[in-house]
């Protein structure tokens, strides 16, 4: 990375941000290789914490990369926050709102431009109870169809250890373990001049989930569950496991 080019702001995030993860965490990074030195990229984790996006940003920014993230709208209405993350860079995202195509167009404009954007497919935390990652949203996919830019799967395990969400705790002390990995970017070939349809959404966003899972698996180790989907909201469920076939890979 050029980091000359980053400007004054993203200079003082990096001298702020990055010297507090060096002291809190203990890393584990590997697959940076599979992030490219340049042009555009869409990386897609898994969301486990509020605290994992420093996590996914410290791993990006140290590939060489700066990460570009999809945040709600709402942050950047937010007196000297917005600003600031409009300075760094970032790209909100309008949810259910006849502005939800500006974002589409922000991120399509943020990867054309060469940048390496950042989308939690899972769209928020997960709420599977051992943190494993959720059925996805179609975002990512419809970006990748579009762009025709590499979705590299990225899997991450520790940032709870950080913040629990299951608990609402916050962990201060030094040294906490995190593990990053990124794989290989995802093959979409199968769908090369594609409609959006939602069926190709749907398809290609489980296949980025379970690429996800596996690589999480790999960091934990043993076998990993089916994806995860939240419960309906009109019963109350716990949530359930998805059965297909192809889950239970």
């Amino acid at each position: 990375m050029a980091r000359r080019r980053l400007g004054f702001w993203r200079r003082f995030v990096v001298m702020v941000i990055k010297p507090t993860l060096t002291i809190w965490t203990r890393r584990d990074w590997s697959g940076m290789e599979h992030i490219p030195p340049t042009g555009g990229v869409i990386i897609v984790p898994n969301h486990m914490s509020h605290a994992d996006p420093l996590i996914v940003a410290h791993f990006v920014y140290d590939s060489g990369r700066w990460p570009r993230f999809l945040g709600k709208a709402s942050l950047f209405t937010i007196p000297v926050v917005g600003p600031w993350l409009l300075k760094v860079r970032q790209i909100p995202v309008h949810r259910g709102s006849v502005d939800a195509i500006k974002s589409l167009e922000a991120a399509i404009a943020g990867v054309n431009e060469g940048g390496a954007v950042v989308i939690y497919p899972e769209g928020t935390t997960t709420r599977e109870p051992d943190l494993w990652p959720m059925r996805g949203k179609t975002g990512a996919a419809r970006l990748a169809l579009i762009t025709g830019a590499p979705l590299v799967p990225v899997a991450m395990w520790g940032p709870q250890r950080l913040y629990d969400p299951r608990t609402k705790k916050l962990n201060l002390l030094p040294r906490r373990q995190v593990a990053v990995k990124a794989g290989p970017p995802i093959d979409l070939s199968r769908w090369s001049g594609a409609e959006p349809t939602r069926a190709v959404l749907e398809e290609i966003t489980e296949t980025v989930m379970l690429r996800v899972r596996d690589l999480l698996a790999e960091i934990r180790g043993g076998t990993p569950p089916p994806l995860w989907s939240p419960p309906a909201r009109r019963n109350g469920t716990s949530g359930t496991r998805n059965g297909s076939p192809e889950n239970r890979r």
